[in-house]
């Protein structure tokens, strides 16, 4: 009786927020306002905060004001961060919202929220896709939805983006298909890659071992799987069973090295790595990847995304793919041909990883990432928040 309640109140309280969004979004814009949210308020991090620290940067020629949306679960990071922000769904969130003259955000933004007509809505989204994504996706495994009802929300939501940011050519004919998007692209490569070519220096590396309190002398494996869209608790909890074997790992590997692990801030899991202390470290809510990406000898990932940013550092990566049939017939399905053109070995054991990763003391680049990088990673030249930020503004 108490959760029909509560789920009346909150249908209620959605409607007349959306109603309140409406009516104050027909009031003229705040021309020199910008809203900024990554992954749904959890982070300080991706794209925004690339475009956001150019325009920091370059506060002479671009006057804005620039506010951070954030979930109110995470305002102690946003505490320690020389940032303004408003708290999600606040009265004032409501009203800095609806009146700003640009949003730019990574991810989706609920339903509920109409767009004014005259906001600049700037979705950078995150990620060159591997797994089908939205309109593509043959069934949809997520909980609380059908694949029919999943794509007519999703698409419904595109429709109100006015520029979509693409990393490369490959992307920008995806999510033409995708999202269904017909309105402006911005192709030139993902803003987030920029500090991964200015900030590529060993003095940099050490300084962020240090701040994490790493071993500087050791070298760094980083672990980022992706989630599964058909493991999870409830709508919007997706939980990821650990089958990479980190006791093998720890005994073969930790004289020298150290992992440090990363899941899709989709997964809810805190992952206990009591046994493993001194060598596997949870870094699942560290601010931003891109820092991990930086001091790290290795990546080990699966179908994530992570591993056509991680090309551009031209190091090793491999790919843990115990589920590779199942994900790719039944589950989710590729754009390409994966298993003939990643750039990097396919693994389905923990041992084939061990020897995958002994392997790399003599690391010649893989043939495939040459070509893999020449495809995916071409407009990464360290300018790519500039693009976006003279295309929007000017």
């Amino acid at each position: 009786m108490k959760s029909k309640i509560l789920m009346k109140y909150r249908s209620l309280l959605v409607r007349v927020y959306s109603i309140a969004f409406r009516t104050i979004g027909l009031l003229p814009r705040n021309e020199k306002l910008i809203i900024f949210e990554s992954y749904s308020g959890k982070q300080f991090s991706c794209n925004p905060r690339a475009i956001f620290e150019y325009l920091e940067e370059n506060k002479d020629k671009y006057d804005y004001r620039l506010i951070w949306s954030i979930d109110k679960r995470n305002k102690d990071l946003f505490d320690n961060l020389d940032v303004k922000y408003l708290k999600r769904f606040s009265l004032k969130w409501l009203w800095y919202m609806a009146t700003a003259k640009y949003w730019i955000t990574n991810s989706r933004l609920p339903l509920w929220i109409p767009k004014p007509r005259k906001t600049t809505y700037v979705q950078t989204w995150h990620g060159t896709p591997l797994k089908k994504l939205a309109n593509d996706m043959d069934e949809v495994h997520m909980p609380g939805t059908t694949t029919e009802q999943y794509k007519k929300n999703f698409l419904k939501e595109a429709s109100k983006w006015d520029y979509l940011i693409s990393p490369n050519a490959y992307s920008t004919e995806i999510f033409r298909s995708a999202f269904q998007f017909k309105r402006t692209f911005i192709e030139s490569g993902y803003p987030r890659n920029d500090f991964l070519h200015k900030e590529n220096k060993y003095e940099e590396m050490l300084k962020i071992k240090d701040r994490l309190g790493i071993d500087r002398d050791k070298k760094i494996i980083l672990y980022a799987p992706t989630w599964r869209d058909n493991s999870f608790y409830a709508k919007g909890k997706y939980k990821f069973n650990m089958v990479l074997d980190l006791e093998s790992l720890k005994d073969q590997l930790s004289d020298e090295y150290i992992l440090i692990l990363r899941m899709h801030y989709l997964v809810s899991e805190n992952i206990n790595l009591t046994a493993y202390k001194g060598f596997a470290y949870d870094f699942s809510n560290h601010n931003d990847i891109r820092e991990l990406y930086l001091i790290s000898d290795i990546l080990i990932t699966d179908y994530s995304s992570v591993f056509f940013d991680f090309a551009g550092l031209n190091r090793p990566i491999l790919f843990y793919v115990p589920d590779i049939e199942f994900y790719r017939d039944k589950l989710r399905g590729f754009y390409y041909d994966f298993e003939k053109c990643a750039p990097g070995p396919l693994l389905k054991t923990t041992e084939k990883v061990i020897e995958a990763i002994h392997k790399t003391k003599h690391y010649k680049q893989d043939e495939n990432l040459t070509s893999f990088y020449d495809q995916f990673c071409y407009l990464e030249k360290g300018d790519s928040s500039k693009k976006v930020v003279e295309e929007i503004l000017g």
